[in-house]
């Protein structure tokens, strides 16, 4: 797709509208954030169903046990051995020096996390909250080195997929799993409660090829400090504390970052994004040409095959 100028209009309607003419405020929700209506043969209990539609996250503890934690970590380890030289541009090293910050499209690249993210303890809940059948938007390992690991400013996600990559709608989740302790002091991922219920219009015009920057610092679909002020002060800050082996579920659009890391400990994390198939792709919001596959994937989509755990053998698909 050829690139278009960042005043171009898109062909289908905009119901998020940012960057570009508009000023920075906080538009409502138009969309649902539990998509399944309450069963009793849903994954979650009806308490976490209320506190993921209320707070736009959920912090499920203990799901992989310490067998698993231990491959899951040597792969880790071993993805970075492998992929620090990577010139495909699928590994992110931090601003201003060569510590690996993030390597993309580990359900792609690793049998050991392509397991992961089909796992059915994660893609059992996924599905019964978007309804639907669901695809791999974005994977990565989130590396966050003791000493020099950098912030994650606050953002949602979903100003940027769908400004620069064409998502319809908020019908799409996140899940981080945690490969190391995520305490206090390393920079855990901060998320602000309730903030998924409006959406944080950002100001400015997407440069071309900003994924080239934003993945190392975010510069645009940054909310201003008056929108994150007001969100802040109606919902407060939770930060994720997590041992290995938790599973943090957040809603596409529940705003989140994470401060630096100056302990000589490290905290990384998986981190898959759940798409609902009825939800693909369509062109950008912002009039430029998409990002690359690795970061948003759009060719050859298909339903998540759902495995059991520690087995990888597939299961019958949910019914809706």
């Amino acid at each position: 797709m050829n690139a278009q100028s960042p005043s171009a209009e898109p062909a289908h309607s905009d119901r998020y509208p940012s960057r570009g003419a508009l000023k920075a405020q906080l538009l409502p929700r138009v969309d649902p954030v539990v998509y399944s209506t309450r069963s009793e043969d849903a994954p979650l209990l009806p308490e976490q169903i209320e506190q993921y539609e209320r707070d736009g996250f959920l912090i499920l503890e203990d799901i992989f046990d310490r067998a698993e934690m231990i491959a899951y970590q040597e792969e880790m380890e071993e993805l970075l051995k492998q992929r620090v030289a990577d010139e495909t541009g699928e590994v992110i090293t931090e601003q201003g020096s060569r510590d690996v910050r993030s390597i993309f499209r580990i359900h792609e690249t690793s049998g050991v996390f392509r397991e992961m993210a089909a796992d059915s303890r994660i893609t059992g809940v996924v599905r019964y909250l978007l309804n639907d059948e669901v695809y791999i938007h974005q994977s990565r390992l989130n590396y966050k080195p003791g000493f020099r690991g950098k912030e994650f400013y606050w953002h949602s996600d979903f100003e940027t997929w769908h400004v620069e990559d064409g998502m319809p709608a908020m019908r799409a989740l996140s899940v981080s799993i945690t490969l190391t302790a995520n305490d206090d002091n390393n920079g855990p991922l901060m998320l602000i409660p309730e903030s998924h219920k409006n959406f944080a219009v950002c100001e400015g015009v997407t440069p071309e090829n900003h994924f080239q920057i934003s993945l190392k610092k975010q510069q645009y679909g940054v909310p201003d400090d008056q929108c994150l002020s007001e969100l802040v002060e109606r919902g407060g800050i939770v930060a994720a504390r997590c041992e290995p082996g938790s599973v943090i579920i957040f809603d596409c659009n529940t705003m989140h970052g994470s401060n630096s890391n100056i302990t000589p400990h490290p905290r990384s994390n998986a981190f898959f994004v759940y798409n609902a198939m009825s939800n693909r792709l369509q062109s950008p919001f912002c009039g430029r040409a998409p990002r690359p596959e690795y970061i948003s994937a759009r060719e050859n989509i298909a339903p998540l095959a759902v495995t059991a755990p520690n087995t990888g053998t597939e299961l019958n698909p949910v019914a809706k």
